[in-house]
């Protein structure tokens, strides 16, 4: 069977009639990288990729990073899942936060190149998948408001994603949290090459340059600014499908699900490349 390219909108493309064992070949990975770069996100419908081959394919496309669950054979592999009898107790707690607004790795000095997640089991009550490019959000804005944005710098903390997830968390729940270190980055990341993107999201909690009030208003404006819906692909699982995105400039968020959903992801990361800047 030929493999069918479709572009989505307003970014992203989806790939039917490919097979897991057809993507572990440099070519298949390389044209995965193009795909990637012009797309932002990569939809691989009903790809039923296995875990060896998932491992063997994220590993051509760059530096997978170990997973911090230990919870698989393959140390690459996450499983994510809020089920408490799946994984462990805390990261279920945790992950709660998947359902706002992110990037991963905001909080690190490189943050992560980009996201492999296949579906294992999914929920048809819940759990579809958004992602807002932060590239496009950035282009569209006024040229007097990217001009008052240079030069402000965000502090990014797990605390600040933690609070939005659990409002009602103990002081010690809370303490924990602050005990994890945050990062400063510029609020407008420019790459090498020049192109710009918005880091904002569930982790970005104050602006350095301004009053704590005044800039969490900003930050809040610009993340409903990022996620309008003509800046926004959501995607609906399907059970063997394979999904990745570029971390850098896209926000993702699960939409809600019930802790005892079957919904069950295998996810491996890519290790970022370039520093934010």
């Amino acid at each position: 069977m030929t493999a069918a390219f479709t572009p989505l909108n307003p970014f992203g493309i989806e790939i039917t009639g490919a097979s897991g064992d057809h993507l572990v070949r440099p070519e298949a990975a390389d044209r995965c990288q193009e795909l990637l770069a012009e797309h932002g996100v990569v939809i691989y419908r009903e790809l039923n990729i296995g875990d060896d081959d998932l491992v063997a394919f994220t590993r051509l496309l760059g530096e997978p990073e170990v997973a911090r669950t230990s919870e698989h054979r393959h140390p690459e592999i996450d499983t994510i899942t809020l089920d408490p009898a799946k994984t462990n107790a805390t990261l279920a707690v945790y992950r709660r936060g998947n359902f706002h607004w992110h990037i991963d790795g905001a909080t690190i000095e490189v943050p992560q190149k980009a996201t492999l997640l296949t579906a294992r089991e999914v929920d048809p009550a819940g759990g579809d998948t958004e992602f807002a490019s932060t590239f496009l959000a950035y282009q569209a804005l006024p040229e007097e408001e990217k001009a008052r944005l240079e030069g402000l710098t965000v502090v990014h903390s797990f605390a600040a994603a933690q609070a939005r997830a659990n409002p009602d968390a103990s002081e010690e729940e809370r303490a924990a949290w602050e005990r994890v270190p945050s990062r400063v980055h510029p609020l407008v990341w420019t790459r090498r090459n020049g192109r710009k993107s918005l880091l904002v999201g569930a982790t970005a909690g104050q602006v350095v340059e301004l009053p704590e009030d005044e800039g969490r208003t900003l930050l809040e404006r610009l993340l409903e600014w990022a996620t309008q819906p003509r800046f926004v692909l959501r995607h609906r699982w399907r059970r063997g499908d394979l999904v990745i995105w570029d971390n850098t400039g896209m926000l993702h968020r699960a939409m809600p699900f019930e802790p005892t959903s079957r919904r069950l992801m295998h996810r491996t990361t890519l290790i970022g490349e370039e520093a934010v800047a």
